[in-house]
């Protein structure tokens, strides 16, 4: 066999192509290209429909009209020597290791992190596709605050009662004070909380005048109205649905192993079961720890995407790569600008007596909401910074990352 060093010619890169720049997604372009900054070997590309990372922390702030920073994700590539590409992924070809963006464009890649997140399930429910707002972008916050604002008078019903409706019901309440805001739902609020914080949360809604029904489920969305099962209809002059999520279609089309759900099944590594060149981080992966799978949020998010970066590390070293392991630490809540609720959660993400409430709650929420973008500002700098995680003002190393 002819070797390199006999040609003179330089072996072609390792392409290594992150579909999705949401938290997990942007936590592996970020730490994979500072730990292969300055190697031949490697080329990290980032492919994202836009340039502005959508902050879903904050969607429900800005669908109140009030002003969020707007962050740009080819800024926070520069000087990592990874590629932004910009467009819709339209297709996975998984055998030829090819994707499709915008249908008439063409990467390939000898290893992917499939990141493309979830969003809100339009779908299961009748009318919520047509009639129903929803906050899976920045631009969705945008259009409902500006139909909020020309509103006036009137009832906001939020579909469901998780932790998104709950902040949403509370921000518009609060923000607009003049409207009638009604959150529905099959659990009460806070269900999964200990009976002090959720009764904290509870209080907090009914100060606003947030009209809470719980026990109850949404049978169809109609223009001006809400039909409950049974019968019982309910006026609604907007509806912001909130409840369940679902993700792209593509992986399953693609012909990776993935959950009921739609979710790509992967190893204790983080790797597809039926496809070992394909990553999956964040929402998009089903990912099985020792209380069950992992449910999406930033909390877990983004240390999947460390954890698939150094993985891949060590894969192209020759290393081997070790298995993940992640424990829930908190739950926060925002009640509003200056109120919010923290449950302080065991690992399997049930709930410990300790929580927070009020305004240190409050700057605790905003300290948890505001922390992914200097994370990725020091894991350019700091790598191995990747490996400890942001937890109400300290580092806790997240087990399995190096």
């Amino acid at each position: 066999m002819t070797t390199q060093r006999e040609t003179g010619t330089a072996a072609a890169p390792h392409r290594v192509l992150i579909l999705g720049a949401g938290y997990a997604g942007m936590a592996a372009a970020i730490q994979l290209a500072a730990r292969t900054k300055g190697r031949e070997d490697v080329q990290v590309t980032l492919v994202n429909p836009q340039e502005r990372f959508t902050e879903r922390l904050r969607l429900h702030i800005a669908a109140t009209g009030q002003q969020v920073a707007e962050m740009n994700i080819p800024e926070l590539l520069e000087g990592t020597g990874a590629r932004f590409v910009r467009g819709w992924v339209t297709a996975i070809e998984a055998d030829a290791k090819v994707v499709r963006i915008d249908d008439d464009r063409v990467l390939h890649y000898d290893t992917l992190v499939y990141g493309l997140g979830s969003v809100a399930d339009t779908v299961t429910v009748p009318g919520v596709e047509e009639h129903a707002y929803t906050l899976n972008s920045a631009h969705d916050a945008e259009v409902l605050a500006e139909r909020l604002a020309r509103l006036g008078r009137g009832t906001v019903v939020v579909g469901g009662s998780g932790l998104t409706g709950v902040e949403s019901a509370a921000e518009i309440a609060e923000r607009h004070p003049e409207l009638n805001v009604v959150l529905l739902g099959r659990q009460e609020p806070g269900a999964a909380m200990s009976p002090k914080p959720k009764a904290y949360l509870q209080s907090a809604l009914t100060r606003l005048g947030v009209q809470v029904r719980s026990g109850v489920e949404v049978a169809k969305v109609l223009p001006g109205s809400v039909e409950l099962a049974g019968g019982e209809s309910v006026v609604a002059d907007v509806v912001l649905w909130t409840s369940g999520t679902r993700v792209s279609p593509l992986a399953a089309a693609a012909g990776l192993t993935v959950d009921e759900r739609g979710r790509i099944v992967t190893d204790a590594t983080l790797r597809s079961v039926s496809h070992p060149d394909v990553y999956a981080v964040g929402d998009a992966a089903a990912i099985r720890q020792g209380y069950g799978v992992m449910h999406g949020t930033c909390q877990g998010g983004m240390p999947t995407g460390v954890h698939a970066a150094v993985s891949i590390v060590r894969a192209l070293d020759g290393k081997r790569t070790k298995p993940f392991r992640f424990g829930y630490y908190h739950t926060p809540v925002s009640l509003g600008r200056n109120d919010a609720v923290v449950q302080f959660t065991h690992p399997d993400d049930s709930p410990r007596r300790v929580h927070l409430t009020g305004r240190m709650a409050a700057r605790y929420k905003e300290a948890v909401t505001a922390s992914p973008w200097p994370t990725y500002g020091r894991m350019k700098k700091m790598p191995a910074s990747g490996a400890f995680w942001p937890r109400g003002g300290r580092f806790t190393r997240v087990r399995g990352v190096r």
